[in-house]
């Protein structure tokens, strides 16, 4: 398992356990909050793939054959893309994984494509230019109607030197002065950036586990709170029963991409209005603890699948089951006493009222990265999160 830093990594460690398997959890740094599970056989360290992709791949695909059948488990995209493009590799050490072929993993992760694809069978999706340089931003100045939505083509990118960047998060703009700002910003972290007409609306999402483009598994969540008040992973949510209009958009977009593997599919959805296509993501989500606890095993389903090639559809999860990420609530009081971006349309959380939420107790609430059984990885946690600000103030 790579990326063990992530809150998807640890919810696999306890599904992979529970379900009979060894987990090895490997992250670019030297240690990891999953990494630190009592229920992780051992862990191991990989080259940043930010910096060095063919190192990273030698390092993964080193520890892979050491046993024939080793499902390797990508978490983030910065780790998909380089060993779904690398995947011959590994595949030749006796390695498993569970993607679909690269062109369609390259296409899910082009927000672009993504999107051009959903308006083709007729799902609805915000208003959008595609902006390489400042001419195509004026551009989308005159064609899009205020307020508008700037963000990457892709949230990673192949740079030339054979690493991955990451390229940052959206921008917002009030007016054609401010998008161009937002656009010189932006085009130091990215090559391309989508400029969209602000969907207003609640953040949903579906999950889903597929088998060459056939629904396996499902299961959805309603937002409570995220990291970001702006959107972003969430800090704290419930499972709720599969929105219907959201369901059939999604499955129509993976079944069309013949995605295979787990995926998350985003919109933005108005009371009255269909709901809106956002983006694709192709790897496990942040909230994954959530839907184990709700009984949606995906990292044990997803072994399964890679071990027989196929499974039988699962209907485990039921509605109604909370889960927190403690971190994570944390860091939405920060974005909250911080104020909204520049340019950001919507009302922002009030001050007081998002300590006082935050601060009330959640009676019956799950974690993220905390389980009784196994404390370690919520240290890990903020430990991680410690190490990252000192970094930052250092560089």
């Amino acid at each position: 398992m790579l990326d063990g830093n992530q809150n998807q990594a640890v919810a696999s460690v306890h599904s992979l356990a529970d379900s009979g398997h060894e987990v090895l959890v490997g992250e670019a740094s030297p240690w990891s909050k999953a990494g630190w599970s009592r229920l992780c056989r051992g862990t191991f360290q990989y080259p940043n793939p930010e910096k060095d992709t063919a190192e990273f791949i030698a390092r993964v695909s080193e520890i892979a054959k050491q046993q024939l059948g080793t499902l390797v488990l990508p978490m983030t995209e910065a780790t998909t893309l380089p060993v779904s493009a690398h995947r011959d590799v590994l595949l030749s050490e006796g390695a498993r994984l569970v993607l679909p072929d690269h062109a369609d993993v390259l296409r899910a992760f082009n927000k672009n494509e993504m999107v051009q694809l959903a308006a083709s069978i007729g799902i609805a999706v915000p208003k959008t230019v595609t902006v390489s340089n400042l001419e195509d931003a004026r551009r989308a100045c005159q064609a899009l109607t205020f307020p508008v939505v700037l963000k990457p083509r892709s949230s990673v990118e192949t740079v030339s030197d054979g690493g991955v960047r990451i390229t940052g998060r959206p921008r917002y703009a009030k007016d054609p002065q401010e998008l161009l700002a937002r656009f010189g910003e932006l085009i130091q972290t990215c090559s391309q950036m989508l400029a969209q007409e602000f969907v207003d609306g609640e953040g949903v999402g579906y999950f889903a586990l597929m088998c060459h483009g056939e629904l396996r598994a499902e299961f959805a969540h309603r937002r409570i709170r995220d990291v970001h008040p702006t959107g972003s992973g969430s800090a704290v949510r419930v499972s709720v029963e599969p929105d219907p209009d959201v369901r059939a958009a999604s499955l129509a977009i993976l079944k069309a991409l013949r995605w295979h593997g787990v995926a998350m599919v985003e919109f933005r959805h108005a009371p009255g209005g269909p709901p809106v296509f956002m983006e694709v993501n192709g790897r496990f989500w942040n909230s994954l603890p959530l839907a184990c606890y709700s009984g949606a095993d995906f990292p044990a389903w997803l072994a399964e699948l890679a071990e027989n090639g196929d499974i039988e559809g699962k209907h485990q999860s039921r509605p109604g089951v909370v889960c927190r990420w403690l971190l994570g609530d944390f860091r939405h009081v920060i974005e909250v006493l911080k104020g909204p971006p520049a340019g950001y349309p919507r009302p922002y959380p009030d001050r007081w009222r998002t300590m006082l939420s935050v601060l009330t107790p959640m009676r019956g609430a799950y974690h993220d990265n905390f389980q009784w059984r196994d404390p370690l990885p919520e240290l890990g946690d903020w430990l991680n999160f410690v190490e990252r600000a000192f970094q930052k103030l250092r560089s």
